[in-house]
């Protein structure tokens, strides 16, 4: 029986993604996302895969704002007979997400992909995350929480010696301050002063150290309903992830990461649905011999829980189990799929080793790997191109602009956009023809941007296309 299913954040890859999935497996879907007053900004709005698109205000972290975008959400849920909302927010508006599905949960039947404001709060902010995490006896790497710049300096001060490093992290959201990775202390007292100086700390606005792991980082997707996980990948990570390439779903990587999520959902209980993602941080020799034994029981460190959708979902493009998982929100019980996809693609209800739940779906094989046109054209040649160009000593060799070129030709030919869909093409001429010129004019900042509604502009020095952010 098709459903009708609400999905938020469509401008976004995640959110596209999931929108796709449910109409290509019959489902009425409703697409929704934030726009400018007066310009139709977001590419989803135009995806085939929807049956109708609301625009959203957005809030701004206001009383007034959060109750407009509770009842705008409300108003969709009652008018289109909504059955699951599934919520595909940014960074920005998790927790007034948590918020609007308490209130639709309360006065509607319609079930809501998200978590509530306690756990979302608690899992989004770095520090609480840290102390829950470890009140649940997983491991977490050495954490110190911050409000002054002394209490920072006395932290760094009693490492002396040790040879331990930290990196110092705002414990909420800033884009000014997040690609900041200075390893601390630095070379002197003196410039390890100088460097904490500059940063904004107090009792209103607190940071934490974290101690460094020499290592590669990881990151993943579930999918949690009612304490168990439906739907889990883990990919390599890095400080802006513009390539998605999903690990081995039987290696030792994956499933040790695997069972700390199974282990954090169960433990959320069966008011535990939403989804749920890691940033992991592996010692080099555990990562090695990770690859060498399949069986090894990884030691992992988590440094970052995203409680909201990755853009690592779109990994599932081709696995349409994945919208039979989301479907189990609407049974009394979480009941298992009955055929969940194994690590090698054949079906199986066998449990994971550590016998908390039967397998999850994984990504079916062969996994594309994903890359963004719009990103590695930028990145692989036209700044490339301009450096050779402007004729400069640092600039790059004709050998390092030929194996760049290269590299972005392989990703055209062989790789999958994030964004494209032959059956569905004009998400990605909308994102690069409308939204991104707006932005860019809006940037601009002035009259421009008063007038195209996104306020007078600002410095920004990356962009992100999967979730149509700048920084």
């Amino acid at each position: 029986e098709a459903k009708t299913i609400l999905v938020t954040g469509v401008g976004m890859t995640k959110g596209l993604a999931l929108a796709r999935l449910f109409y290509a497996a019959g489902h009425n879907v409703i697409g929704a996302d934030f726009e400018p007053a007066f310009l139709p900004t977001c590419s989803g709005r135009v995806s085939r895969s929807l049956t109708s698109f609301h625009k959203l205000s957005k809030p701004d972290g206001s009383r007034e704002k959060q109750a407009k975008y509770t009842q705008e959400l409300l108003n969709i849920v009652r008018k289109e007979n909504v059955d699951i909302w599934v919520s595909c927010s940014g960074v920005a508006s998790a927790l007034e997400d948590g918020q609007a599905k308490e209130m639709i949960e309360l006065v509607t039947a319609c079930k809501c992909v998200q978590f509530d404001v306690p756990t979302t709060k608690r899992l989004h902010e770095k520090h609480s995350f840290i102390e829950y995490t470890k009140s649940l006896a997983l491991p977490v790497p050495e954490t110190h929480t911050v409000t002054s710049k002394a209490a920072a300096l006395q932290v760094l001060d009693d490492a002396a010696g040790t040879g331990r490093k930290y990196i110092m992290k705002y414990i909420g959201t800033d884009d000014a301050v997040r690609g900041d990775m200075t390893l601390l202390p630095l070379s002197s007292p003196a410039r390890t002063k100088a460097h904490i100086s500059r940063l904004d700390v107090s009792e209103d606005r607190p940071w934490i150290l974290q101690q460094y792991v020499r290592g590669p980082e990881f990151c993943t997707h579930s999918l949690v309903v009612k304490g168990e996980v439906k739907a889990f990948v883990a990919c390599p990570s890095s400080e802006l992830l513009m390539h998605y390439e999903a690990l081995p779903s039987d290696g030792a990587l994956s499933m040790s990461m695997l069972r700390f999520t199974q282990e954090y959902a169960a433990a959320g209980g069966n008011a535990f649905t939403g989804h749920l993602s890691f940033d992991f941080l592996v010692e080099m020799d555990d990562a090695e011999r990770a690859l060498r034994d399949p069986s090894a029981n990884v030691r992992l460190y988590p440094i970052e829980c995203n409680p909201r959708t990755h853009t690592a979902v779109c990994l599932f493009n081709d696995t349409p189990e994945m919208v039979d998982a989301y479907l189990t929100l609407l049974s009394p019980k979480a009941a298992s799929i009955s055929s969940s996809p194994s690590p090698t693609g054949t079906n199986s209800t066998t449990a994971t080793p550590n016998g908390l739940a039967p397998l999850p779906i994984f990504p079916n094989p062969p996994t594309k790997k994903y890359y963004w046109l719009g990103h590695d054209l930028v990145t692989f040649v036209l700044l490339l191109l301009l450096s050779l160009a402007s004729l400069s000593p640092d600039g790059p060799s004709f050998r390092e602009v030929f194996e760049s070129v290269a590299t972005f030709g392989e990703h055209v030919l062989w790789w999958k956009d994030g964004t494209w869909e032959v059956w569905d093409p004009w998400p990605a001429w909308w994102l690069y023809h409308v939204y991104w010129v707006v932005q860019f004019a809006g940037a601009l900042g002035g009259l421009v941007g008063e007038v195209l509604g996104l306020g007078r502009g600002g410095k920004w020095s990356r962009v992100n296309v999967s979730t149509t952010k700048m920084f």
